[in-house]
């Protein structure tokens, strides 16, 4: 970012006096004002029209529509968290820009807004056909999810949200396993998930077409892990996002989508293997091109032999216009050939076209497939951007994966193992995994039992409870080292006092705490399900971790003189507050407002109820609880859960900076500029003075409080160890927003959605793909 930066100063003080910024046809930009946008690039691509045509994608006499809908800038769409009790109409569109948003003056305060609520989880910035696939997943809160190719996110969050339909149940039985490939936007992945405080995340960084089997426990035996869903939004050429990502035009090329269907088809085909009898798989891409469409789902279905079948989803998604799948297309090469069939294509041209990106050639076998039960959603049918989607369906074992029932009484050595995947051959596989699937097995289709010994996870070097990183003569890691993930022995002397200060249920699972430090004093808590707990103790050394679990509990450095050594954390307080039956202080409205907005008010700028609660308590961490009055109207109708600090003669708030804003605003308070001088806590300046801790403490929780957004991956720091560290902080970014860290903002690149690009700064990515942006 900065190298850029840097660099286009560097190009302003080299022009010539007297020229402006993107001169098109002798205008100026600055004439433009702040609409300015790409007038550089021309909106042409006359091979891109040429061969959308020729497959006929588009109904006769919409061509015009379609292409006149490319050229209009995609409008700007944002999604409510959909398990915070909000109205049903839970996604809105505008009917301007991104860049309009972002730049104009007369919307600079809705666009605040939109930044504030968007960081503190209550919107998702989210581009409309994106949100199509997890709704066609038809989520239930008990369902084990994988997605894919995860990041940045917008998927991930719409996943989570579906799994806490019911806000009443702290811990859903389901969870998400979120994996990406890129080390590096596994860490926004995290940002974008840590935004839904959810105990049922897990962010894995693996090359998704060899992504590992897991193992779990059931009942003393270890299983494969089955996903009840799979979500498969994979990497593609994206040329359905040309409304926003204005560099596709000039790079289209139908070389991008010959080279990532293989990687395309690999992936799916992974995900089939892994998806439970009964479950549901969806496949989608942002791009119109049958290659790295219907050809993959062909061909999936082809290999499956009835294995999987494409669900018809016709009403599931009412008032949604969509285009059914083509039965018929061609293969073009980068340079305009033309190819109908496997057979005319030269030997010379076999690495760059494979036979499975042609339509099956027997009539029947493709009749059977139904591929028009696909959806093709054109940019011109509602003001979005282009995309596929496909549901599959699994109806019994994939056929290298069905097994002959064994004989009783046969040593493991004699029975027989897994066919190969014809996707995935064990050479191509890590060593894990090409392990892990020559074990011996019994049963019958994809609900076998592994029968191994326990060998290196329980020969006495791996301590009880701790999942670390998978050792690197097994694994190559790329990126950082995780900090291993240590599970609390329930014995562990710290949770007593913890136990008895909050008064914590019996009900509590207290085997779920976790922390990520083998030595040392313990200075963060997290908490994840006890489903992921399974998954993390039964595979630390099949799979890379990056983050799972959210924070509950924070050392406090003089804390103990207070009873308790650690504090509520407000990112996991909704979590943990049906457990706690002790320190919970009932505020009113006014009283939130005073305590939102003033940085520690003393007990006599509060209700009288709220100071006779108060002022028996000890000094300590606290939980300030806001129950709606029916009776009352005009008041807040929705509960709010605050941690705060009880301290000698004042009470004050541990909530980041923009859930506070979010509490202001539901309540009709919009605290201005002006209000932070007179004592408003605008920014999280959360002094302890009157909370009885040292003034080091209180520096420390701001920086745990105020994460902002987590490390980026250049800075070398780890998003969730106790370092603290913010490497956004200093350039004033914010990897989910349009601020100072979206290195994707020159190139035309949305970090929000999954058109393909890299948005952290040290890819210096490139939305079309091609090369590295310069």
């Amino acid at each position: 970012m900065g190298r850029r930066s840097r660099a286009r100063r560097l190009q302003q003080q080299q022009r010539p006096e007297g020229a402006e910024d993107g001169a098109e046809g002798g205008g100026k930009r600055g004439e433009a004002g702040w609409e300015g946008g790409y007038p550089e690039i021309v909106k042409e691509n006359k091979l891109f029209e040429h061969y959308y045509q020729e497959l006929k994608i588009v109904p006769e006499g919409e061509w015009d529509q379609f292409m006149g809908a490319l050229r209009e800038p995609l409008p700007a769409t944002l999604r409510i968290t959909g398990y915070k009790r909000y109205p049903e109409e839970l996604a809105w569109h505008t009917n301007l820009s991104r860049k309009i948003l972002r730049k104009s003056p007369q919307l600079e305060k809705f666009h605040q807004f939109l930044v504030s609520e968007t960081e503190s989880g209550n919107i998702s910035r989210q581009e409309a056909v994106s949100m199509i696939p997890p709704l066609l997943l038809n989520v239930q809160p008990h369902h084990k999810i994988l997605d894919m190719c995860a990041a940045p996110g917008s998927k991930t969050t719409q996943l989570i949200e579906m799994l806490h339909a019911d806000m009443n149940v702290p811990f859903p039985e389901g969870f998400v396993i979120a994996n990406d490939v890129d080390n590096k936007r596994c860490y926004l992945l995290v940002h974008q998930a840590k935004r839904l405080s959810s105990p049922c995340i897990m962010v894995v960084n693996h090359d998704a077409s060899s992504i590992p089997r897991l193992l779990i426990d059931v009942d003393g035996r270890k299983e494969i892990l089955f996903y009840d869903r799979i979500l498969c939004d994979v990497p593609c050429s994206g040329d359905g996002t040309m409304r926003k990502n204005i560099d596709v035009w000039k790079k289209w090329t139908t070389l991008n989508s010959l080279q990532l269907h293989g990687l395309q088809l690999r992936i799916a085909t992974r995900g089939a293997e892994q998806l439970a009898e009964g479950g549901r798989m969806v496949y989608s891409t942002c791009s119109l091109n049958p290659i790295e469409d219907e050809a993959v789902i062909a061909s999936l279905l082809e290999k499956s032999e009835g294995a999987l079948e494409l669900a018809d989803v016709y009403s599931e998604l009412p008032g949604l216009k969509w285009m059914p799948g083509i039965t018929q297309w061609k293969v073009m090469t980068k340079d305009g050939q033309w190819f109908t069939d496997w057979d005319d294509v030269p030997h010379s041209r076999h690495t760059q076209i494979r036979p499975t990106m042609f339509p099956p050639k027997d009539p029947e076998k493709l009749q059977a497939m139904h591929l028009e039960r696909c959806l093709r959603i054109l940019p011109h049918h509602q003001n979005t951007g282009g995309f596929f989607v496909a549901v599959l369906v699994k109806k019994s074992s994939m056929p290298w994966n069905k097994r002959q029932q064994k004989l009783q009484g046969k040593s493991a050595g004699s029975r027989e193992t897994t066919q190969l995947s014809p996707a995935d051959p064990t050479e191509g596989k890590p060593a894990d995994l090409a392990k892990l699937e020559s074990q011996s097995v019994t049963g019958t289709g994809d609900t076998e039992i592994i029968q191994t010994t326990e060998n290196s996870e329980n020969n006495g070097n791996k301590k009880d409870g701790v999942c670390g990183p998978p050792p690197s003569k097994k694994m190559k890691l790329f990126g950082f080292k995780e900090d291993p993930f240590v599970f609390i022995p329930e014995d562990d002397p710290l949770l007593p006092p913890i136990e008895k200060f909050y008064a914590l249920d019996p009900s509590f699972p207290k085997m779920n705490l976790l922390t990520r430090t083998t030595e040392g004093k313990k200075r963060q808590l997290y908490m994840v399900s006890k489903e992921l707990r399974n998954v993390l103790l039964n595979n630390s050394e099949r799979m890379k971790v990056i983050n799972t679990g959210i924070k509950v509990w924070c050392r406090n450095n003089s804390g103990e003189e207070f009873g308790c050594a650690f504090r509520l954390a407000q990112e996991g307080i909704y979590t943990l507050y049906p457990f706690i039956n002790s320190r919970i202080i009932t505020v009113s409205m006014e009283d939130v407002k005073t305590l939102l907005t003033q940085e520690n008010p003393f007990f006599k700028r509060l209700s009288c109820d709220t100071y006779s609660q108060a002022k028996d308590l000890a000094k300590g961490s606290i939980v300030l609880k806001y129950e709606p009055d029916s009776a009352n109207p005009d008041a807040l109708q929705c509960p709010i859960v605050m941690c705060g600090w009880r301290g000698k003669a004042s009470i004050r708030t541990f909530v980041p900076k923009n859930e506070r804003l979010h509490y202001l605003r539901m309540m009709g308070l919009e605290v201005s500029a002006e209000k932070k001088s007179e004592g408003a806590v605008l920014a999280g300046e959360e002094s302890a003075g009157g909370a009885g801790q040292p003034e080091d403490q209180a520096s420390e929780e701001r920086r745990a409080e105020e994460d902002g957004c987590d490390c980026n991956a250049a800075a070398g720091c780890h998003p969730d160890t106790d370092a603290g560290c913010n490497s956004n902080a200093a350039a004033g970014s914010d990897p989910d927003t349009d601020a100072g860290c979206d290195s994707n903002v020159a190139t035309g690149c949305d970090p929000e959605t999954d058109a393909g690009c890299d948005s952290n700064v040290a890819a210096g990515c490139d939305p079309a793909g091609a090369e590295p942006a310069r």
